[in-house]
């Protein structure tokens, strides 16, 4: 008997490709800088379109013994204040009904991922734009690594990378401050993975702890590579990074260096409104009813609350674009 002559190729329209009913998503980075905005407005007189936080001056040391038949001089309070304006952020998707009907994916539950990861990576640029914003001089180390004492942006060159000694400068900073730390009294460096890469390549790093054999109770936070002298390395992607920043078009990282109160975060405190983002579904409007939004809104603010608490260190990476 012949072979049959009905194959694959002979009913050729019969034959399609699969579709898996699971659509995957971009690779994401977790955000991370909302934590820095650790001051909260939390007893505001009412609502308005920015909150004022204010700061009371300490009185000067009393050193002179007092004149046991006259009476203490009294000193004046003195006090100053910040302002964090609030503005509206979101983004939305519309499905309309035919992709719904037509689809081979649940399309409404993949599009309220996208808006959601939109809605927290969106709001964490955010606050790292506020947080890498600061023009204080005093606050920032330039890397002078392979090339002298750091002076600029500008001056940043392919050896000047990150170093443990630019992170013990960072800390003494912001000990002499008086800057609050973060558990066990250390501070937290969001650093990027190329600079990440340097920090553990320097012969200077012996004695690294893991937060894994940490005993106390402390947190585990998301990307923590260790504690070094005093400062948690916290890895992300998100870390700040000016390309062709430095001398001769070497891409400049930004490692932010903080304690507790760097940042303030305000919000409306009218009914409807929070400190956090919401998701918002609908309402249908149109006549047919085939079109359904869904999307993210926010009403809020942030600003340095205090800039003796953070230090932000810019260096390049051995591993960076250098030309």
């Amino acid at each position: 008997m012949p072979a049959p002559s009905v194959t694959t190729s002979t009913l050729d329209d019969q034959v399609q490709a699969a579709f898996d009913q699971v659509a995957y998503f971009a690779l994401r980075s977790q955000p991370l800088f909302e934590m820095v905005a650790d001051v909260r407005s939390t007893a505001q007189t009412h609502n308005g379109s920015s909150v004022k936080f204010t700061f009371l001056a300490d009185l000067g040391q009393a050193t002179t013994a007092l004149t046991e038949n006259a009476d203490v001089t009294a000193q004046a309070l003195t006090d100053s204040q910040i302002n964090v304006a609030l503005a509206e952020y979101g983004n939305a998707v519309i499905t309309s009904a035919k992709l719904r009907g037509t689809s081979f994916l649940n399309v409404d539950a993949d599009a309220a991922n996208i808006v959601g990861f939109n809605m927290a990576d969106s709001m964490d640029k955010i606050v790292s734009d506020v947080a890498n914003g600061s023009t204080d001089a005093n606050q920032i180390i330039y890397s002078g690594i392979g090339s002298g004492p750091g002076t600029s942006r500008g001056a940043i060159t392919a050896d000047d990378n990150y170093a443990a000694q630019l992170g013990r400068q960072a800390v003494a900073k912001l000990r002499t401050a008086n800057a609050p730390g973060w558990e066990n009294g250390n501070y937290m460096a969001i650093i990027h993975p190329d600079v990440s890469y340097d920090l553990r390549g320097d012969t200077a790093v012996t004695d690294v702890v893991n937060y894994q054999l940490y005993q106390d109770g402390a947190p585990i936070r998301a990307g923590s590579i260790g504690t070094f002298n005093g400062i948690e390395y916290i890895e992300n992607p998100r870390a700040g990074m000016i390309a062709d920043g430095g001398s001769g078009n070497v891409d400049v990282y930004q490692t932010l260096i903080c304690g507790r109160q760097a940042l303030a975060k305000a919000h409306s405190r009218a009914p409807g409104f929070g400190a956090d983002p919401s998701i918002v579904v609908g309402p249908v409007t149109d006549t047919l009813r085939r079109f359904n939004p869904i999307g993210w809104y926010h009403l809020v603010g942030y600003g340095i609350f205090r800039e003796a608490c953070m230090v932000r260190v810019e260096a390049s990476s051995s591993i960076g674009a250098n030309s």
